[in-house]
């Protein structure tokens, strides 16, 4: 009898240890899809091995996802001829990867049908691609249900790449995030690029309603304006290691060489300056913050009952 008592105990630990405050759990798809890691890990890793530059897009994408509605897939929804979703909005034009979510959820029905949602999967695919590109390995819980609404009205609360590091925090901070945890959420554009589009406005226009912002280094103002060259979709690295996960992007904004100027008021704000300096000096201590603050996006306003969609670009 106090061994059966023992065992159960053990067992109510086990489940407190795994289960998070909302209900989800690390180890929520481990009695009805055992393989849904290897799963995703595998499609991330095999795509990301043939175009490195995905990593962002997945990041980028996740990110999108949980500051609209919550980490729901609603990014994921196609448009229909009544409701324009999402993903056609312009701040969302320049999202990756939405294939890499196809393949790896086209397994997963086959292997467990009707099981492991498309949220999870971005929330999943994301982790995956900050560790492929040298980024910290974290893991994360799971049990996330998939949103129905996706709305282009909705994307007007992402934050622009105009906004200065008052209204990030302000923003961020809307979304229960620090000012610590916003710079470090921030350098996730240590992988990707910018369009000229994102960032023209730093320049110096040719009727001259607008001079060059004074925060950039010299030089590098001739690298952007040598990119808007070649028009408003040419792309510009956030750093020099653009498929690389390190913490390459705080030493160009100490250069003066962040590409958005959303980027570069991280090191002209006084309150955020002493944390880009601390990444900047410190990259083990810029991963563990990162992945700390990942985690916590992952669990904004998840959907704990609701559906989980056959086919991740539209509703079932």
């Amino acid at each position: 009898m106090r061994l059966k008592k023992m065992t159960m105990l053990m067992v109510v630990i086990i489940v407190v240890m795994f289960r998070h405050s909302n209900g989800l759990n690390m180890n929520y798809y481990i009695m009805t899809c055992p393989m849904v890691e290897f799963i995703i890990k595998n499609s991330v890793n095999s795509a990301l091995r043939a175009d490195p530059t995905l990593a962002a897009g997945l990041i980028r994408m996740h990110f999108h996802d949980c500051f609209i509605e919550g980490c729901d897939a609603s990014v994921l929804l196609d448009s229909t001829k009544d409701n324009t979703a999402e993903k056609d909005s312009p701040a969302n034009l320049s999202l990756r990867g939405y294939e890499i979510i196809d393949d790896a959820k086209q397994q997963l029905e086959m292997q467990c049908p009707g099981v492991v949602s498309c949220a999870d999967i971005v929330a999943m695919a994301a982790r995956d691609a900050v560790f492929f590109a040298g980024g910290p390995v974290y893991d994360i819980p799971k049990g996330r249900k998939d949103g129905t609404r996706s709305k282009i009205e909705d994307t007007r609360n992402l934050p622009p790449p105009i906004l200065n590091s008052s209204e990030l925090i302000k923003m961020f901070g809307q979304h229960g995030f620090t000012a610590q945890e916003m710079v470090a959420l921030s350098g996730g554009h240590t992988l990707g690029v910018a369009r000229c589009s994102s960032f023209k406005n730093r320049l110096k226009s040719f009727d001259s309603t607008h001079e060059v912002d004074p925060s950039i280094d010299n030089q590098f103002v001739k690298t952007l304006a040598n990119t808007c060259n070649a028009g408003d979709n040419a792309e510009q690295p956030f750093d020099a290691s653009r498929n690389m996960f390190d913490n390459a992007y705080y030493n160009a904004l100490q250069r003066q060489a962040g590409v958005l100027s959303s980027d570069q008021t991280l090191m002209t704000d006084p309150k955020t300056r002493p944390i880009v300096n601390g990444y900047a000096m410190n990259q083990a201590m810029f991963f563990f913050d990162f992945q700390r603050a990942m985690i916590k996006m992952g669990l904004l306003d998840v959907k704990e009952t609701g559906q989980v969609r056959q086919n991740c670009r539209k509703i079932n």
